[in-house]
């Protein structure tokens, strides 16, 4: 059989891996981090071993849900009813179900009836072509009307889109409240799911099943550049040389593709360059206190720079403590970018005081910043037709990041969904390449 290099491993690179091992080939996965899991890779804070970007399951994540059970580890899959809160003029609201939209003050009833039946719609909605090409602005007026776009989107838009606020997909947006209604047991209860130990426990199942089946996984390892001859892949140059190669799967983000694949045709690079991402400094904070009794908080106020916070024991419990993410989106090239952790923290910290003002600073047992500089694929309408094929002309070689699965969003499932049709699409022998 074939030998196959996965670079990248993310969940898409080491679901791509295991389904490629398990059908013969013989498979080496490089990673440039110490260890694997890509954006599900765990830390410690404080004792406790928790994912540098948070995760969640939906119960429409079918590919997660066989994978698990696949691995043997289905029974690790928890579930739990959460809640959603809006913390806006100071206060907050509770927030994701009927009796809250038609109780907030804040838009007109009118207004409110205009996107329950907007939420409704959206959730049962089937098909997205129509309004790929859309921007979400237009999309959320012409359904709900400028009020509720004003009041409860805009500001949503422009603290993680900046400059990009306005030319968002709608099917894209579509996609997420689809996914996060369709994961509820009735109108009132929204319910999420998480792995016991948290993505690690996936990760950990993956890479063990590919090194049971003698496939290779290096950490530490950078890849420099895929190498070709005659127009098929003959192997990728890595940090620590060069490992020979019948078949690539590559997974890094796409604005890196084009110096790591120096032989794509011109405009093939184009293509890969032309997709837009924005960055994150996601800090995380390990309190001795909540700050609120939802999962997740969306934030529409003048004095807090951020869109929202999430606080994950509200979904995986870590016992007394209290777990909060805050996700500060920002272009790589904004000056926040390059604050200290310090700065960053002691900013956050102070909008956590403010949705919650019994917040003392010695509630903070521990604290961490991760920064990505490609954490979010900008996905503008028509984003569709800018997507280039995952099969490159590149013979055996096949690239795919996170955007590939537009509309939905970044997520574990979509990611080994694609990972193991990458790996299904290989030849089975290496004269097919």
């Amino acid at each position: 059989m074939a030998k196959v290099v996965v670079i990248g491993s993310g969940a898409m690179g080491l679901a791509a891996a295991y389904r490629a091992v398990k059908r013969g080939h013989t498979v080496e996965v490089l990673e440039a981090a110490p260890e694997p899991g890509g954006m599900a890779a765990h830390f410690d804070l404080a004792g406790l071993s928790i994912e540098r970007f948070y995760h969640f399951v939906c119960k429409t994540d079918r590919a997660t849900f066989s994978l698990l059970d696949e691995l043997g580890i289905g029974d690790a899959l928890r579930w739990r009813a959460t809640s959603m809160g809006l913390f806006m003029g100071g206060r907050l609201y509770p927030w994701g179900n009927p009796i809250a939209l038609l109780r907030f003050p804040k838009i007109s009833v009118l207004s409110r009836l205009r996107y329950g039946l907007f939420a409704f719609v959206s959730v049962r909605r089937k098909r997205w072509a129509s309004i790929e090409t859309e921007n979400a602005r237009s999309w959320i007026e012409r359904w709900c009307g400028k009020e509720v776009y004003s009041t409860l989107w805009k500001p949503l838009f422009e603290l993680k889109f900046f400059e990009d606020a306005e030319n968002i997909s709608a099917a894209w947006i579509w996609t997420r409240i689809r996914r996060i209604g369709r994961s509820r047991r009735s109108m009132m209860r929204e319910e999420l799911g998480y792995i016991e130990g948290g993505s690690q426990t996936l990760v950990d199942a993956l890479c063990s099943a590919i090194e049971a089946q003698n496939g290779v996984i290096q950490t530490s390892c950078s890849a420099k550049q895929i190498l070709t001859q005659d127009g098929k892949v003959t192997g990728v140059e890595t940090s620590s040389g060069v490992v020979p190669a019948d078949f690539v799967i590559c997974t890094v983000p796409t604005p890196l593709v084009s110096s790591m694949v120096p032989d794509l045709p011109e405009d093939w690079k184009e293509k890969y360059n032309g997709i837009k991402n924005i960055g994150v400094c996601c800090l995380v904070f390990k309190l001795m206190r909540s700050v609120t009794p939802h999962f997740w908080v969306n934030i529409n106020d003048l004095a807090i720079s951020i869109p929202g916070i999430i606080e994950f024991s509200n979904l995986r419990p870590i016992g007394a403590a209290s777990l909060v993410y805050v996700p500060c989106y920002m272009p790589v090239y904004h000056p926040k970018f390059s604050w200290s952790d310090q700065a960053l923290l002691d900013e956050a910290f102070g909008y956590l005081q403010r949705i919650n003002p019994a917040l003392t600073a010695e509630d903070v047992v521990a604290s961490h910043v991760a920064r990505l500089r490609y954490a979010q694929p900008i996905c503008e309408p028509g984003f569709a037709r800018r997507i280039p094929p995952i099969k490159t002309p590149i013979g055996g070689l096949q690239i795919a990041d996170t955007c590939f699965y537009y509309p939905e969003d970044r997520g574990i499932s979509e990611s080994v969904r694609l990972g193991q049709e990458m790996a299904e699409a290989l030849p089975s022998e290496p004269s097919n390449c």
